[in-house]
């Protein structure tokens, strides 16, 4: 038990000292130094992308009736949400968007757009055709407001402090 034991802590010992391939801190030799291309562009990241989508703009239309409208007070300001009901199925991408900034009296107005899908689509129930949307608003947005006006195509909803 003390021979092998003996043999290992000498071949320990000796091997870092010499120069032969059974050392194991010259199995990867000395380390070269290089000069590196500078510049901008990561060769990782491409610089034109095909995937990337052109920058079209939104194409949504008022939604057909507005059902319901509720704005809940939070940390900072409010949020505003809007539930509608679409005039068919298949709405997507519902968004809240100013109409225009607030008038002379204090009326915020909000147009509840949504894109309609290409093919025509059933009517369908009125569950089945509903959307949700919000958006959220700040104090320094509300300054001034004292009405939140969002329009449909059919009607429009208000809310008052």
């Amino acid at each position: 038990m003390r021979t092998p034991l003996a043999a290992l802590l000498i071949a320990t010992l000796i091997l870092p000292g010499c120069g032969s391939r059974l050392n194991p801190f010259n199995w990867f030799g000395r380390g070269q130094v290089e000069a590196v291309q500078t510049g901008t562009e990561n060769p990782l990241i491409p610089q034109k992308s095909r995937l990337k989508p052109k920058d079209i703009p939104y194409q949504g239309t008022l939604v057909d009736q507005i059902t319901d409208l509720k704005v809940e007070r939070s940390p900072g300001g409010a949020v505003v949400r809007v539930t509608a009901v679409a005039a068919r199925q298949g709405a997507y991408e519902v968004r809240l968007a100013p109409a225009f900034q607030q008038d002379a009296k204090g009326v915020f107005k909000l147009e509840l757009l949504a894109l309609q899908p290409a093919r025509r689509t059933a009517q369908g129930t009125a569950a089945s055709r509903t959307v949700t949307a919000a958006i959220d608003l700040t104090d320094q947005d509300l300054f001034g407001i004292r009405t939140i006006r969002v329009q449909g195509a059919r009607n429009a909803a208000t809310s008052r402090r």
